[in-house]
């Protein structure tokens, strides 16, 4: 049977770039996921009726630039507070982002054409897809560093007994499940009913491992954290550290009976709060000073933690090296610990290939003369009745099997961030994502934003509390409690080789037995 397209896919060019921008609402903060779905399964019948390779390939292509094109539109707002680029930079940058990002639906589509039947869509090409979609996928979040944002299974954050299916297989996996199901909807409207029975079987068997435990109520006793959110946007930041400090300081709260651990946002503490530099960098914000304010509002058994600079000398006492980290202090106004980011942002944090961009008058976005270093990893800092804490600032919590210190299993992600930077698509798309982190580590997370949206987030990635976007306030429960190791926390992403692998040899095996 010959699959009748609506006349719109008719222009399959245009039809793909069209499916491939409404393919994005499913993500936050739309989350309109049938209708990526539906998209879905139309691109893979358009693929799967291109005459050659390269007209494969080019749909694919077209499909991926529609489609990041509208789901990283926030990027562009990042370039209003850039003084050494104009922001009408911003738009073109975020096409320019997704014409490089197109390219990995472009190498899935190819591939799984290469996998096509001859007299239509059947289940070894949605197989084959599922497949390639996987590898593709975790090619983006790892090649030039990765760009791993809103990968496709995110879009199931809001449904929860789909998106726990990540604490078994992870994100990546369950994208290609997604894909299986957009093939099944595809198998089913060419009327090829058992065939799409059998490519339902798969994500609907795996759907009872997505119901978990839930995590059970905290301690009566239990420590409590407490999430600030100034609303204080990167435009108002400028010459205003000292309004930032008494902001925070502010809606820190007071000390209560249980100790809490008191999490402030990226990007608002810029002053050093480090001492043994030398003197003529600190001018007259004295680092001991500063802590002992901050320290003012603790209690005995308080910690608090905040996004900071660290600078880094050599034997001349010249400035050699910059750190975006998260600095632990304690009610004595001491450090008890430090972290420092480790997957900086290209073009954010630093300017890849700075010999061939300066001279053409582009620079990272984060003001500054110097790029930032990156930290050696995942680690957690430990505080007396709390235990490991581990923190991901920003940019590093959208890495899928990436966020937790495998030798230190932390008690409590922090994830201090600053969204200001990203619109208003791009906010709740960061929460998705970190919601999707918890359900894969089986580990509570907290985010503290300048402006939103703020969250303490169940090791099962249910929102506790939030603070909503463009809203200053604060939230404090007790530390929500963690899971048991997930399978997931324990194999990481050699679930996705295994799931695709999987794919891929049924696909054969399918084929082989048909002929």
């Amino acid at each position: 049977m010959t699959l009748r397209l609506p006349a719109l896919l008719r222009s399959p060019g245009l039809a793909c770039v069209l499916l491939g921008a409404l393919a994005s609402c499913g993500f936050a903060p739309l989350d309109w996921w049938p209708l990526s779905i539906a998209c879905l399964a139309a691109w893979m019948a358009i693929v799967h009726h291109a005459a050659s390779l390269r007209t494969a390939m080019a749909r694919g292509w077209l499909f991926g630039l529609g489609h990041f094109t509208v789901n990283n539109n926030w990027f562009q707002h990042a370039f209003d507070f850039q003084d050494k680029m104009p922001p009408v930079l911003g738009y073109f940058a975020a096409v320019a982002l997704a014409l490089y990002l197109a390219v990995y639906p472009m190498a899935a589509a190819g591939i799984a054409w290469r996998a096509r039947g001859k007299a239509g869509p059947d289940l070894p090409y949605v197989l084959v897809f599922a497949a390639a979609w996987i590898a593709t996928e975790w090619l983006r979040a790892v090649i030039f560093t990765g760009y791993a944002w809103d990968p496709l299974g995110v879009i199931w954050v809001p449904d929860q007994a789909i998106a726990h299916i990540a604490s078994w297989i992870g994100t990546y996996a369950l994208s290609g499940l997604t894909i299986a199901f957009a093939g099944a909807l595809l198998l089913l409207w060419r009327r090829r009913r058992w065939t799409a029975a059998v490519a339902l079987i798969v994500p609907l068997l795996l759907q009872p491992f997505g119901y978990r435990t839930r995590p059970g109520p905290a301690a009566p006793d239990a420590p409590r954290v407490r999430v600030v959110q100034p609303n204080i946007g990167n435009e108002a930041r400028v010459n205003a550290a000292e309004r930032s400090l008494e902001t925070l300081i502010r809606l820190s709260g007071r000390p209560g009976p249980a100790p809490r651990l008191v999490v402030w946002p990226e990007g608002l503490v810029t002053d050093l709060l480090e001492s043994g530099y030398p003197d003529w960098v600190y001018a007259d914000r004295r680092p001991f000073g500063l802590r002992a304010r901050i320290a003012d509002g603790l209690g005995p058994r308080d910690l608090l933690l905040t996004n900071a600079p660290r600078l880094g000398f050599d034997d001349r006492d010249r400035i050699v090296s910059a750190a975006n980290s998260v600095l632990a202090i304690g009610p004595d106004a001491e450090l008890h610990g430090t972290y420092d980011k480790a997957h900086l942002v290209p073009y954010g944090e630093y300017l890849p290939m700075p010999w061939l961009l300066k001279p053409l008058g582009l620079a990272r976005l984060v003001p500054g003369d110097m790029d930032f270093t990156p930290g050696p990893g995942p680690r957690a800092i430990e505080w007396p009745g709390f235990g490991p804490v581990g923190i991901q600032v920003c940019y590093e919590i959208i890495f899928s099997g990436a966020v937790v210190d495998e030798a230190r299993r932390p008690r409590l992600l922090f994830n201090p961030s600053n969204d200001a930077w990203f619109g208003r698509w791009g906010p709740p798309q960061h929460l998705a994502q970190a919601r999707m982190r918890a359900i894969e580590e089986g580990v509570p997370i907290v985010r503290a934003t300048p402006t939103g949206i703020s969250a303490i987030i169940a090791a099962d990635g249910t929102l506790l509390a939030t603070v909503p976007h463009e809203t200053a306030g604060a939230i404090e429960l007790p530390v929500p409690p963690a899971l048991p190791p997930t399978l997931f926390s324990r194999v990481g992403n050699a679930m996705a080789a295994i799931v695709a692998l999987l794919f891929f040899v049924a696909a054969i095996a399918i084929r082989r037995r048909r002929r």
